[in-house]
């Protein structure tokens, strides 16, 4: 064929992110407490009579666990 060899077996460490290799740190997700704080927030606000006031208290609380998270691994 006329097609070069790397076209058809590129070298997987010239594409890849390298980030095992790079020793980059690892960071802790926080994104679980703003998704489960507006879910609970929403039920709980809900079963009070205000679901939209749970809603922004859930997202509230989980933003500020999200952040302390963010902030001590720092």
């Amino acid at each position: 064929m006329w097609f070069k060899a790397e076209i058809m077996n590129p070298d997987p460490l010239k594409d890849a992110s390298h980030s095992s290799i790079d020793g980059a740190q690892n960071s802790n997700g926080g994104g679980v407490f703003i998704a489960i704080g507006a879910i609970v927030g929403a039920i709980g606000g809900g079963l009070m009579g205000q679901p939209s006031a749970g809603l922004l208290a859930g997202l509230a609380l989980g933003a500020l666990v999200a952040l302390l998270i963010w902030w001590q691994s720092r």
